[in-house]
């Protein structure tokens, strides 16, 4: 198997040897970054180039790749007309789809732009004077940070994958194809490199640049790998050493979180960047959120664009939401309609609903009824009042949050739960800093399975975390829900078709 698996990797290498050139020059052209032929590396205050090179390449992506990870939770819906959508919703994997075959393309590729800009910054330290080792070394780590990100969700996708560890495929190839639990500690051993390289900060604490990675996106991202795997007591480390740090809080306002006023907050951990530069007209660096919007809106601000109605919260998450009177998270991670509401009244047991529930948001945006869902995200929602005068795009400049710290929090409850021993605090602790923001009340005692509703709560819609933790526990009970039925062979995508026919393989 190991072989046969071996040959479909080996068919992507070759794809992105030929594309390797367009690799430079997508970096000449990103931020001034100039093809490694005319590159004068003695500039060494140029270093940083290919730093942000790599930082537009890993904000860049497609609108595909967030829906595909998540619409095999039991808290999204694939709502529209998107066939590949509809499918993974109902656990129906076509090799051939093209959502998977483009994440699978865009992540390689990513990751060899992140390889290409560690070696160029290696060339730069060849030049630099003593002083700048440090700094070289940073970067060199930043790169490493967002290349293990980028092989975490590849190996959630697929399990087994190709580590890319550098530019010389040739070298790569030799060491064959990795396991799912060799990639994440790959990872984590990764992160254990870079840690002592990058800065002891905040993101939102950097200068140099604003929200970029820092040693506790690393450990972050340590603690996601080694929950993969089961190394509970290695998350509860690495997460310990977050809470210790005493850098990160909770933004005070969940709603606004998610929104412009949230943006790189105490509580990011890794964040994509966008920008329309407060400019009514040129350059802008957008996210495309239109696939998470509603169809049919009245914006509070006239002319703001509407949505495609692709992601849709299930009834499934919403009734779960109303049980625990939630208000706080329900009223931010959803959208409602009139029909949606009247879908929940249908079922006697929520007959009625309670008053703040609105077709309206608290930004005043209308949500009119659409024949795609009967609710959107309200968490890729930008209020129109908060768009910029003259821009349209529906959540237009809003950053898309991939790590923050109530997951950190949750994640290291969990691993106590499980039976490592704290290195922080407690794990009621933590899960009720967590319930206090949204004004839940505290719990004592916590379990696992108080620990696992607290996250469907607070970070539903989010990458696809609900699926992968009820995959990691085995609770698969839980992705068989509103006729879609969920067993133990789905938990991985099969290769993208594409890839496995680009060359006869081996039997």
């Amino acid at each position: 198997m190991r072989t046969f698996k071996k040959h479909i990797f080996n068919i992507w290498i070759l794809l992105l040897l030929m594309a390797f050139q367009s690799c430079h020059d997508k970096l000449e052209t990103v931020e001034g970054q100039t093809n490694v032929g005319d590159t004068d590396y003695t500039i060494t205050s140029d270093m940083v180039q290919p730093l942000i090179g790599a930082y537009h390449e890993f904000s860049t992506r497609g609108w595909e790749e967030h829906l595909i990870y998540a619409v095999r939770g039991d808290d999204v819906n694939a709502a529209g007309d998107q066939v590949p959508l509809q499918e993974a919703d109902q656990y129906n994997y076509d090799p051939g789809s093209w959502m998977p075959n483009s994440l699978w393309g865009a992540h390689y590729n990513d990751i060899v732009h992140m390889n290409n800009a560690r070696e160029q910054i290696e060339l730069y330290k060849e030049f630099a004077d003593e002083s700048d080792f440090a700094l070289a070394d940073q970067y060199r780590a930043e790169t490493d940070v967002l290349r293990a990100w980028l092989h975490l969700n590849m190996s959630r996708m697929w399990s087994d994958i190709f580590i890319i560890n550098s530019t010389d495929i040739d070298v790569e190839l030799e060491a064959g194809v990795a396991t799912k639990e060799e990639v994440m500690q790959y990872i984590a051993g990764l992160m254990d490199e870079a840690m002592p390289l990058l800065p002891d900060l905040r993101p939102n604490e950097r200068n140099d640049i604003p929200g970029g990675v820092t040693k506790y996106t690393a450990l972050a991202i340590k603690a996601l790998a080694l929950q993969e795997i089961g190394d509970y007591q290695g998350v509860a480390d690495a997460t310990g050493q977050i809470i210790n740090s005493g850098k990160f809080s909770l933004y005070n306002d969940f709603y606004q979180l998610f929104k412009k006023p949230g943006e790189l907050s105490d509580e990011s951990l890794l964040e994509l960047q966008f920008s329309d530069f407060g400019s009514e007209s040129g350059d802008a660096h957008y996210h495309l959120y239109a696939p998470y919007g509603p169809q049919g809106w009245t914006p509070a601000r006239e002319n703001a664009g509407g949505g495609w109605g692709f992601y849709e919260p299930t009834l499934k998450y919403i009734k779960f939401m109303l049980d625990r009177d939630e208000m706080v998270r329900l009223q931010t991670s959803v959208l409602f309609t009139n029909s949606g509401m009247d879908e929940i009244m249908s079922d006697p047991d929520y007959a009625t609903l309670p008053s703040w529930m609105s077709n309206t948001t608290p930004d005043g945006d209308v949500i009119n009824d659409y024949a795609r869902a009967n609710f959107a995200s309200g968490k890729h929602y930008l209020p129109s009042v908060q768009l910029t005068d003259g821009r349209n795009n529906y959540g237009g400049g809003k950053n898309f949050i991939v790590i923050r710290y109530a997951e950190i929090l949750l994640i290291y409850a969990e691993a106590l739960t499980q039976g490592a021993s704290a290195t922080a605090i407690s794990a009621d602790e933590v899960v009720n800093m967590v319930r206090a923001r949204a004004g839940m009340p505290a719990l004592s005692g916590v379990t696992l399975q108080n620990v696992v509703d607290e996250k469907f709560a607070e970070l539903a819609l989010e990458w696809g975390i609900r699926y992968y933790d009820m995959v990691r526990l085995g609770m698969y009970g839980e992705l068989t829900h509103d006729g879609k039925t969920f067993s133990e062979d789905k938990v991985y995508y099969p290769y993208p078709t594409e890839q496995v026919d680009a060359l006869p393989l081996e039997n």
